[in-house]
């Protein structure tokens, strides 16, 4: 499992021991907000649940509302995954049981951020689906034939996300496509987009103020296409806010 020496506190004595990156505070509630190009009522509705003419609803994410405005690495990662779904039309508290019972079966509190319901446990996924007759829209897998695969939306997802070496928990987000050099990872940049330890940000600034492509290549020792990324990925999050 991927993670990083730290102390675990056991029957009122510290030990050392390897905490998985899931685990890791990385970001306040706005600011994972505005990296995902949501808006921070959605993040917190989806975090800690809300309430709606007099009705509390739980939230899907975290297993039980803490008002925490902390967001771990691991609930990022899932956030990020509920993110695909924002405009399907159809409520995703609706998949607050399957989340659940996905915790239960593969024993993690961040199901959707391990490989885990989108490599070998397909099958399982699909009946956790059935059983609490989650809507095709906000499915996870779908059977075709005799194979049971993926939806396109949580495909697209899973493409985006680069696992630890072992291949179970998330370790970075390509978040604008397996293709682009644009990387958030937890440990880089303090969870800041990056390419090749550069902060995107911090190039789409000196290219508003009118440097050139080249020429901030050329200050950051990078690649000209790796400004262009940069650039053309931090336009786009202007462009957003769901």
């Amino acid at each position: 499992m991927s993670g990083e020496r730290g102390a675990v506190r056991q029957n009122g004595s510290v030990t050392t021991g390897v905490v998985s990156v899931l685990e890791r505070p990385v970001y306040g509630t706005a600011e994972a907000a505005g990296l995902l190009g949501l808006r921070p009522d959605r993040v917190r509705a989806w975090l800690d649940g809300y309430a709606r003419q007099g009705v509390r609803y739980p939230p899907v994410v975290r297993e039980v509302s803490s008002g925490e405005d902390i967001v771990t690495w691991g609930e990022f990662v899932e956030l990020g995954y509920l993110r695909e779904y924002r405009r399907c039309g159809v409520p995703l508290q609706r998949l607050r049981p399957v989340i659940d019972e996905l915790r239960r079966e593969f024993h993690t509190p961040y199901p959707l951020a391990t490989t885990r319901p989108y490599v070998m446990g397909k099958e399982l996924v699909l009946r956790i689906q059935e059983r609490n007759e989650l809507p095709a829209a906000i499915a996870i897998v779908v059977r075709s034939g005799q194979q049971v695969l993926l939806t396109e939306v949580a495909n697209r997802f899973f493409r985006k996300v680069e696992f630890d070496p072992n291949g179970v928990d998330a370790q970075r987000l390509h978040p604008a496509g397996p293709t682009s050099p644009v990387v958030i990872d937890p440990l880089v940049r303090f969870g800041q987009p990056n390419v090749a330890g550069v902060a995107t940000e911090r190039l789409w600034e000196l290219f508003d103020a009118g440097e050139a492509i080249g020429d901030i290549a050329d200050s950051y020792d990078v690649d000209v296409e790796l400004v262009r990324a940069a650039v053309a990925y931090e336009e786009h999050q202007r462009s957003l806010v769901a």
